[in-house]
């Protein structure tokens, strides 16, 4: 994302969803299928937010100098896939490695946030996730975080499912809380919303994994059960 420091509905089907546990693929469509057959389920709109594109590669990682914004699209994609499947309708405000603000010109950046408020707005979002990757001068930072706004308490409740879930998959490394975060993307809607730091790019484990397709659908799955188990 940048440099910091520190940077009712569905209830059978949510529990389904959360039961389905460690292993990505194995009774993921039957859990899909139950969520499906939830009638509320077809009238969430979830957007999915991937951070960056284009000339904004975002951060890089420390050893192999991966692209932020390469990153947040392969996630992003996976996780479409999970809520897709789930039944849920799903709007991506970046669905390729480009970005959002025509040309690459003075203010390319406050045009391309602009751009992803409206995709937002005119989708009538139910919830927002933007993927991002993190990165931080201490490099044995690592694991996930959730960042909510701190005026919204649905996105809070929302940012403290996803830490849960993020926590659980990164067993061994030392637990993250859901943290208050100032931020553009995080105020484009009424609806809860989150911005999701995957990982840090800055540590040399954490980049090994980031840059594993294996693991950024494990890391998709586990920001979607989150998501679902907010229903709950």
């Amino acid at each position: 994302m940048k440099f910091i420091v520190f940077k009712k509905g569905i209830l059978i089907a949510a529990a389904v969803i959360i039961g389905v546990g460690a292993a990505i693929g194995i009774c993921c469509g039957a859990a899909a299928s139950a969520v499906s057959s939830s009638s509320s389920v077809s009238e969430k709109v979830i957007v999915i937010d991937a951070g960056h594109g284009g000339v904004d590669a975002g951060v890089l990682g420390i050893n192999t100098k991966t692209r932020e914004s390469d990153i947040n699209i392969a996630i992003a994609k996976q996780l479409k896939g999970y809520f897709v499947n789930a039944g849920f309708a799903v709007v991506m405000t970046r669905k390729t490695n480009a970005g959002l603000y025509g040309a690459p010109t003075k203010g390319f950046k406050m045009r391309d946030m602009k751009k992803r408020k409206q995709i937002i707005e005119e989708s009538g979002a139910d919830m927002v996730i933007s993927v991002h990757q993190n990165f931080c001068p201490i490099p044995s930072k690592r694991g996930g975080t959730a960042f909510f706004d701190k005026a919204s308490e649905s996105g809070k409740a929302l940012a403290d499912c996803i830490q849960k879930s993020l926590n659980a998959l990164n067993e061994g490394i030392k637990p993250n809380e859901a943290l208050a975060g100032d931020y553009y993307m995080l105020k484009c809607t009424q609806s809860p919303s989150v911005i999701v730091e995957c990982g840090f790019l800055s540590n040399t484990e954490d980049e090994k994994l980031l840059t594993s397709s294996e693991h950024q659908k494990e890391i998709a799955y586990a920001i979607f059960k989150g998501a679902v188990s907010f229903y709950s």
